[in-house]
């Protein structure tokens, strides 16, 4: 995407000197940073201090690190150890655990003196890949909106699942980037998501960025503004979708996809094949869900009179702070990837057939 009139992709490979350059999210909206990273564990620590986020963004992230890895100890322990931080980092989001266990699995059968380039150049085509997927899951979304069939379309989303989520384009937003440049009205409802308020950041600023309408919403407010009629939509990401059309997202996901039932209104996500995990049922929740430091419930982040950003302490108490929650399959009305837009209950098949 353009930020000013430059092209930008959230992750970057600097050719010739094994380092990568990413943008820092965690400095949006207010300062628009790029970072470079240059070992195991500069990645680490961009995935866990969430400089990068986003499902398909931590994937292609986690793999750079396996090849940054390589750069100082091809092994196999090297390898492995690389392997084991990495899903460590933020062990919810299945793209992570895809993408460094099919590169290690694939390096480990190497002679290690080839393994630093092969790494490299696997890294570089899964974000490539990323790209032209996310491009497929926008003009299958695009068809859903067409459907709606009216003069203006208002989507309700969450938390962020555009372009920074991902290398380029976005999943939940890339339909709605593709909805906007053939000259559909659309008009985005857009939840702060605390709390590290990622749609009030992010998306937000994604989409003032491209000339996108929207209004950002306090994340108690979607269930209103669905009673009131003025949501044509839900459109969401997921950070893994289960055998049983069963989806893991944003915490707060959960409480739209209820109020959406309700008032029978169409709850869509938007997530790459690459999210699917045929060992996920809402029966069998076979990983962590991750429970970050409470510290964030607590501190927020603004600019004060000078216009500089300022941390502030908003409380004092016991926290508890899930970073995911889990949407039965009953509430989802299609899972949109590459693929085009799949009733929740037919993902067993397509898992099975592989």
């Amino acid at each position: 995407m353009e930020v000013e009139g430059k092209y930008y992709r959230t992750i970057e490979a600097i050719e010739g000197q094994f380092s990568v350059t990413i943008i820092d999210q965690t400095a949006l909206p207010f300062s628009f940073n790029l970072v470079r990273l240059s070992s195991l564990k500069d990645i680490i620590l961009a995935i866990t201090s969430m400089q990068v986020r986003g499902a398909p963004a931590i994937g292609v992230c986690a793999a750079f690190g396996i090849a940054l890895a390589c750069k100082v100890d091809a092994s196999n322990e090297s390898i492995n150890k690389a392997r084991d931080l990495l899903i460590k980092s933020r062990p919810t989001a299945v793209n992570l655990s895809w993408a460094v266990n099919q590169l290690s699995n694939k390096l480990l059968k190497m002679p290690e003196d080839s393994r630093l380039n092969t790494a490299w150049d696997w890294s570089k085509n899964l974000a490539e890949e990323d790209v032209l997927i996310n491009q497929r899951i926008g003009l299958a979304g695009l068809s859903i909106l067409n459907e709606i069939n009216k003069d203006k379309i208002n989507i309700l989303t969450h938390c962020n699942a555009g372009w920074l989520a991902t290398i380029d384009y976005g999943t939940a937003l890339s339909p709605i980037y593709k909805a906007v440049a053939i000259g559909m009205n659309i008009h985005v409802w857009v939840d702060e998501t605390r709390p590290r308020n990622q749609g009030m950041s992010l998306t937000a600023w994604e989409l003032k960025n491209a000339g996108i309408s929207h209004t950002v919403i306090a994340d108690n407010a979607g269930g209103l503004i669905m009673q009131k009629g003025l949501v044509d939509c839900v459109l969401v990401g997921a950070d893994r979708v289960g055998i049983d059309g069963t989806v893991c997202n944003k915490v707060g996901t959960y409480l739209k996809a209820l109020p959406a039932m309700e008032h029978k209104i169409p709850f869509y996500v938007a997530a790459p094949r690459s999210t699917f995990d045929k060992n996920f049922s809402m029966s069998n929740q076979c990983f962590e869900i991750e429970e970050r430091d409470p510290e964030e419930l607590f501190m927020m982040s603004g600019l004060n009179e000078n216009g500089e950003v300022k941390n502030i302490r908003l409380g004092e108490a016991n926290g508890y702070n899930p970073a995911f929650d889990i949407t039965p399959a009953k509430y989802i009305t299609r899972i949109i990837c590459e693929d085009g837009a799949i009733k929740p209950y037919d993902i067993r098949s397509l898992l099975s057939s592989e």
